[in-house]
């Protein structure tokens, strides 16, 4: 998979030679490139688009580039940062990524090697967006991007509510979670009214999720409310 196509990048450079030629060197490896020369530039483009990745040079006129970084952060941008510097100091460097960058180059660089750790900071930051998108308890996994719960690879045929009502059980596994927690949290109810609302739909959930056949996952309490097995 080419993780590399139209990706967005914004490049902070002050060194029009340079700028020059890693804008035409990075289009050429299929990124959408954006530069700026300065802070103020790049404080700007970042707050009208979001960019898969961005590199920073430290030595900007304006300011200097780890400013920058924390500024970028700051404003919600927690997109890839890589920094460019020409200072070599290992204290440079940890202070870099202390301050949000994710990687650090030293000039003079090869043009091979900032494009491979381009590709391994969009895999790295991929990998982490896809986990916080997917969430599995044992052999059920859910999908909050398509809003799809799964058991043992096979598609659940859940209602919108009850793949709310699954998430809230999976999140606690393990745990005990109430009647009148379930009523506050997933239905939103703040007083307890005489209802059998949640009864029921924990009732078609486990008809949907411990098919026969199947390991039972859902476990009523009597009197005291559910629980999700997580082992």
């Amino acid at each position: 998979m080419a993780y590399h196509h139209f990706m967005q990048l914004l490049l902070v450079e002050d060194e029009i030679e340079i700028q020059g030629f890693l804008k035409q060197s990075l289009a050429d490896a299929g990124y959408e490139v954006n530069a700026a020369k300065d802070g103020r530039t790049a404080m700007q483009l970042a707050s009208g688009k979001k960019y898969d990745v961005l590199i920073v040079d430290l030595g900007l006129p304006d300011q200097d580039g780890i400013d920058l970084i924390l500024q970028l952060r700051r404003s919600g941008v927690n997109s890839p940062v890589l920094i460019l510097s020409a200072r070599r100091s290992v204290d440079d460097r940890v202070k870099g990524l202390e301050q949000g960058g994710d990687d650090y180059l030293i000039k003079p660089f090869a043009l091979a090697e900032l494009l491979a750790r381009l590709r391994n900071l969009l895999r790295r930051n991929q990998a982490a967006t896809e986990e916080a998108s997917r969430l599995r308890v044992l052999d059920l996994e859910l999908d909050f991007i398509r809003r799809r719960a799964f058991r043992g690879g096979e598609v659940l045929n859940l209602s919108p509510q009850e793949f709310v009502l699954l998430e809230y059980l999976c999140r606690h596994a393990g745990r005990v979670v109430t009647r009148s927690m379930l009523l506050s949290e997933v239905w939103g109810m703040r007083i307890q009214p005489d209802t059998n609302v949640v009864d029921v739909h924990i009732y078609r959930l486990r008809g949907k999720v411990d098919t026969e056949g199947r390991e039972p996952l859902i476990k009523t309490l009597r009197g005291i409310g559910y629980v999700l097995k997580d082992r």
